[in-house]
């Protein structure tokens, strides 16, 4: 009877094993559990002190306003404490890939403290001291250009913190529809053993367990003012209200019978079409105290012939880590399909799969018959989300197929994204330039934007999203329509009378489809002269286009302009490039950043009320879970499916297989005794 019970005690910890989730456990403070894994933990809530553990960020709130392809957003964050003790909160949060923060602003009470822009260091040396202090404060930092922390020190009983930030985009156009994203939930991000967890300590965000969404309120609203007629203003992420004041002016909002479906789980995605006009093509000038600045928008030439297209040949790159198990996996699925089946005779292909392995299908990549075509969807058919997200491998992996000279070669990256360590795999991408461009799919409803983004302009390609498995058929069908597009190379900008400096980009890209080319630079003197875009067609015919300078009148107060240059040479600099730790380029951003007032990787926004607020200086350190995007699983946390960890599972197997065989033989003497 005891090897009975000794024998079921040890098949159900082996049980336990193999099925909870590694990282499901939560250590009460950092320093308590040193040994926890980088990968994202669920919080358990303690239930005997629930004042503790009440969620401190109550509801936030999000304004924009888009003025042309301008949008100006407001992002108000309100921290309660209703618990006995003082607080300091901690909290992850998005923002759309390419923002300009310039501004925050602390509320307490009647209090207003406005936020001062330092050097990150300073700034976090200041906030440690202000905390310790008994002050009430709030340190805003960057970790990822599309990753914020915002830590809140003593936040004293009863009190209601209205946080407040201020930042600036802009929104180009493709082929006449416009997209407006705002990111609403940071997903988990897989990290590498190699990671320090002291650089990277914003991945061990908590998050709440799968399908549980955050007792907090969230509220977003858009204004709409395009100077041209709106249409088929659509959402496809949540139920939305419109109201057009004017044709050209609208005001949209989450519908109230959506108020029981909590919005803060997935992107937020607007769509939108303008008729007449377009506003993308143009010039913006702008007059400041001590410098003016452009912004230069042009069109592209229309679509060449399909009879006129060289050869292709794409390698797809699909994730099959934990976090696309289902939902993503399954688009992933139907994405790869209709591409792959639609590929012409004379395009071949290849497919890699990767979790933390990377599985190649062929040798060389296959000519797209038949035959091909169905062995590459058994290829994928039954494969089950599991593991990490070796994303560089991989690419690695897709590199080293060998390269057909006659044929363009692409690389189709299709991945939710929920990995660190974005600048090495940048790095890794432009080193291997020249014989291949990048084009990343984001499956899933709160993809990772600044890697999608980052793989498309350091590859020199275009990024999609597919955030509902109904789109995946009608992305591919855009993809194909844009790599159909003429490509535009060699392309050159020209001023005649108009004295230039300081322009970002230094050069520009090959272009596919038909979006916008955006110059941004400074200008001194007169706003006189010409501007001249030239290049050359995917067939190699000649393009120019020619702006007159003097038609376009300047604007005093159109300072979005001035942000959108400062982010577009930090971008350069340190985005999606390898320089950042180059002390002349730090140097450089962190001028930008101080002289702009805005958020960079080495300037943070610091608020101080210099009322001492809690003289003990006793308070208890929360960390803000965060809800799971909406259909990502526990899986995403560090948790196992049977067949994702051969290696352990394998071993525990085998182990309970020892046991069970060791029973077996005891049991069976013990009968032959009895």
């Amino acid at each position: 009877m005891k090897q009975k019970k000794l024998f079921l005690c040890t098949i159900f910890i082996l049980f336990t094993f193999l099925t909870v989730p590694a990282a499901a456990y939560a250590g009460e403070s950092h320093e308590e559990d040193e040994d926890r894994p980088l990968a994202p933990y669920m919080i358990i809530l303690n239930q005997e002190n629930a004042s503790l553990e009440h969620f401190p960020l109550k509801e936030t709130t999000v304004s924009t306003n888009i003025d042309g392809v301008i949008a100006a957003t407001t992002v108000t964050q309100t921290y309660a404490n209703e618990g006995k003790t003082p607080i300091n909160a901690s909290y992850v949060f998005p923002a759309p890939t390419g923002v300009t923060v310039h501004g925050m602003q602390m509320i307490i009470g009647n209090h207003i403290i406005t936020a001062q822009i330092k050097e990150k260091e300073e700034a976090k040396t200041e906030y440690e001291e202000t905390k310790s202090e008994g002050k009430s404060a709030s340190l805003l930092e960057q970790q990822r250009p599309n990753v914020f922390t915002m830590d809140v020190a003593n936040i004293m009983p009863g009190d209601n913190v209205r946080i407040e930030l201020f930042y600036t985009e802009l929104i180009t156009p493709s082929e006449g529809s416009y997209q407006f994203v705002f990111p609403t939930v940071v997903g988990p991000r897989y990290a590498g053993l190699s990671e320090d967890t002291d650089e990277n300590g914003w991945v061990e965000t908590p998050y709440l367990p799968e399908n549980t969404s955050s007792p907090g309120k969230y509220d977003i609203n858009v204004t709409l003012s395009a100077g041209v007629p709106i249409s088929d203003i659509s959402c496809s992420t949540h139920k939305i209200k419109v109201v057009k004041d004017t044709d050209s002016f609208a005001r949209i909002s989450l519908a109230p019978d959506d108020a029981g479906d909590f919005a803060g789980n997935r992107d937020f995605i607007l769509d939108y079409k303008l008729n007449g006009k377009e506003v993308n093509c143009g010039l913006m000038l702008n007059t400041g105290e001590d410098e003016n600045y452009f912004m230069l928008m042009v069109q592209p030439p229309e679509r060449q012939k399909p009879e006129e297209i060289l050869p292709r040949e794409y390698i797809f790159v699909l994730d099959v880590s934990g976090s696309m198990d289902g939902y993503p996996l399954d688009t992933a699925r139907g994405l790869i399909k209709n591409l792959v089946s639609n590929l012409r005779s004379s395009d071949c292909f290849n497919l890699v799969l990767f979790s933390n392995d990377a599985i190649l299908m062929s040798s060389r990549s296959l000519k797209a018959t038949d035959k091909n075509i169905r062995e590459a969807l058994d290829f994928i058919e039954d494969k089950e989300g599991g593991g990490g997200t070796e994303l560089a491998p991989a690419i690695e992996t897709a590199l080293s197929v060998p390269a057909n000279n006659d044929m363009v070669r692409s690389i189709v990256v299709i991945t939710d994204g929920y990995v660190s360590g974005e600048k090495e795999i940048f790095e890794l991408i432009d080193n291997n330039l020249g014989s291949v461009s990048f084009f990343p799919f984001g499956i899933g409803s709160s993809v990772n934007r600044y890697l999608i983004d980052g793989i498309a302009k350091s590859g020199l390609g275009e990024a999609f999203v597919v955030t509902d498995s109904s789109e995946a058929a009608s992305t591919a069908e855009t993809f194909r329509t844009y790599i159909e597009s003429p490509v535009l190379s060699d392309i050159q900008v020209a001023y005649d009378g108009f004295d230039v400096y300081d322009v970002e980009p230094h050069s520009l890209p090959t272009l596919f489809a038909q979006k916008p080319i955006v110059v941004y630079g400074k200008w001194r003197g007169e706003a006189a002269g010409e501007i001249k875009i030239t290049g050359k067609t995917g067939s190699r015919q000649a393009y120019s286009q020619t702006l007159s300078v003097s038609e376009t009148p300047p604007l005093e107060n159109n300072d979005a302009i001035r942000y959108l240059w400062a982010r577009k040479r930090i971008e350069r600099l340190t985005d999606y490039g390898i320089n950042e730790n180059n002390p002349d380029i730090k140097e450089e951003v962190t001028e930008i950043g101080l002289k702009y007032s805005m958020m960079t990787p080495y300037t943070s926004f610091i608020a101080v009320m210099e009322t001492v607020r809690n003289p003990s200086g006793s308070s208890t350190d929360i960390d803000q879970p965060l809800p799971l995007p909406l259909e990502v699983s526990n899986l995403a946390l560090g948790g196992y499916r049977i067949g994702s960890e051969p290696g352990e599972v394998l071993l525990a197997v085998m182990a309970a297989t020892i046991l069970a065989g060791g029973y077996v033989k005891r049991r069976r003497k013990s009968l032959r005794k009895g």
